[in-house]
């Protein structure tokens, strides 16, 4: 799981990989047409008026400027990027180009949640343009200016959003077409269609068993949970947009769900992210009680030097205020499961020389705290990409497991949107070949590089290619793939803009409880705090939340 402490080099790059970023949309977007939608955006009123900017670092100007005699001032610093913004009212399903004049070090322009681009600076003003479509429902956004931590002041002038304004609909969208079931269990439906158009934009699309809407969705697909096995049911599928005009309902569908199997018995665990080293993290007791959660990934364990464990490679294993939470949720009634390695830091895996030591090391954490489980968080060009330590830590956990009767092991690691990448399916092909009897594969379906992915979509799909992968690696039929399968996410804005919402989280809690996987966790409960349109922060989602949201979803995941 990652942490928020990148470089600028970092940070630019994932910046870059979203420029060309927009939002998902349901049907072709229409064209923008010249009109500045922004309030003061050349400054020229002397004020900050229709702007507001983090810190107050903002401020306006008469020299240096680009055109007129105002210009806009951040003065970033050490702990604030001086991050101005302005909310304007758009259309649904529309292309807009947001431009602006800029100077100084680092100066990043976008669209909060979508497209961004920037510069790592020049001698004088130079111009930052960015094309970006609005969703399908979607009438306002936000766009922001800010430089970046310690780089200085950086100056914006002759700032554009051209496009249309809103406007009214009359027109109900187009019958939704081709309703097909894409897969079933005993008691759930999984269904698609084909897009419905509108002459602004479709807004979403309602199922229907019979006479109830059973399900909603902005994409064309959903799963209707919830209902009796070999049973048959009648779908159909209505459109609407943004002004509640409705289409007629699509063709009928019916399917029968399967009949009662029994999911294989085995490890489930809701456990979110926790770390004590990073991001005001909050009391555990606390959370435990507003939410009901029991478990907590406990973040990270790393190298101390050499092949010796502690939290964050700094803190002893025991004594301090890693145990002393860990001795707090188990007398509320809960458990934890360490979080050995991570996207950064000294770690274990290269630094313990042969699968035995490493297992040494392993066995320290176990013997501390009488653990239940374990998770090996295996990230970046030394323990992930790297088959001689993805070879040393699989053994290693084959060590412990044989070593204590009972002790679940995971494995945590990165995946694309369709499955695994190249060095995720080599760890499955070697768990397999040196026998690990890992418990849970895990992956983190986020980080993609796409500001406008879709959370959900893409969860599931990097899922149902894990699944594959575990099916065609140990012979496993569906039921059993899933039972060994584990998602974890970030809430709210992730390090490369994509934005999972409270209602993602939702889908993707109901998806993993329908096919019976075994592990949901997020990163992370520091962030599980609302803060909308503050971007990626240590401290909050980004997003419009509710304290402990995420967590009280995830609390919800039965498997």
């Amino acid at each position: 799981m990652r942490t928020r402490t990148h470089t600028l080099t970092r940070l630019a790059g994932g910046l870059g990989a979203a420029v060309l970023g927009a939002a998902a949309v349901l049907t072709a977007p229409g064209a923008a047409f010249g009109a500045n939608l922004l309030t003061n955006g050349d400054f020229e009123s002397g004020t900050l008026t229709g702007w507001s900017c983090t810190g107050g670092l903002g401020s306006v100007v008469s020299s240096p400027v680009h055109g007129g005699g105002k210009a806009l001032a951040g003065a970033a610093s050490a702990s604030d990027n001086a991050k101005c913004t302005q909310t304007v009212s758009v259309r649904p399903n529309t292309t807009y180009t947001l431009s602006s004049w800029v100077q100084g070090k680092y100066v990043y322009l976008g669209v909060t949640g979508g497209a961004s681009t920037w510069t790592s600076g020049s001698a004088g003003y130079s111009k930052l343009t960015v094309s970006f479509t609005t969703g399908a429902a979607q009438t306002s956004t936000e766009i922001y200016l800010n430089g970046w931590y310690g780089q200085g002041t950086y100056h914006a002038d002759d700032i554009s959003l051209d496009g249309p304004g809103g406007g009214t609909d009359t027109t109900a969208p187009t019958v939704p077409g081709g309703l097909i079931s894409t897969g079933k269990t005993s008691s759930s439906v999984s269904l698609s269609w084909s897009a419905s158009t509108d002459d602004v934009g479709v807004a979403g699309y309602d199922v229907y068993q019979g006479g109830s809407k059973v399900a909603t969705s902005t994409t064309t697909s959903a799963t209707v949970t919830g209902l009796a096995a070999d049973t048959s049911y009648a779908f159909t599928v209505r459109a609407r947009d943004l002004a509640g005009n409705t289409s007629a309902a699509s063709g009928p569908l019916t399917v029968t769900t399967d009949s009662t199997t029994t999911p294989p018995a085995g490890f489930k665990q809701a456990a979110p992210y926790l770390y004590l080293g990073w991001g005001n993290p909050p009391s555990a007791t606390t959370v435990m009680n507003a939410t009901g959660a029991k478990w907590f990934t406990m973040a990270f364990i790393l190298s101390s030097g050499g092949c010796n464990p502690a939290w964050d490679g700094q803190r002893a294993l025991t004594g301090g205020v890693d145990q002393s939470t860990v001795n707090a949720i188990r007398a509320a009634g809960g458990d934890i499961v360490p979080s050995i390695g991570g996207w950064q830091g000294n770690k274990l895996g290269p630094n313990c020389a042969t699968p035995e030591a490493l297992a040494g090391a392993y066995q320290q954490v176990i013997n501390a705290y009488g653990l239940k489980a374990i998770d090996v968080d295996i990230e970046n060009t030394d323990e992930f990409e790297n088959a001689v330590v993805q070879d040393r830590i699989l053994g290693a956990l084959k060590i412990v497991k044989q070593n204590n009767p009972g002790l679940k092991t995971i494995l945590t690691f990165g995946t694309g949107t369709t499955g695994p990448t190249s060095w995720g399916n080599r760890l499955i092909e070697q768990a397999k070949a040196l026998n690990a009897g890992i418990d849970v594969f895990t992956i983190m379906p986020f980080d993609f590089g796409n500001a406008s992915t879709d959370m959900y979509a893409s969860t599931v799909s990097a899922t149902e290619g894990l699944k594959a992968k575990l099916k065609s690696t140990f012979g496993w039929d569906d039921a059993t793939a899933y039972a060994h399968i584990g998602i974890s996410g970030m809430n709210g804005i992730s390090d490369t803009q994509e934005t999972t919402t409270v209602q993602n989280w939702t889908d993707i809690r109901n998806w993993a409880n329908s096919h019976h996987i075994a592990r949901l966790a997020f990163w992370s409960v520091n962030r599980d705090r609302g803060c909308p349109g503050g971007g990626l922060q240590e401290t909050c989602s980004g997003i419009a939340q509710s304290d402990w949201q995420f967590t009280s979803i995830t609390a919800g995941f039965t498997g």
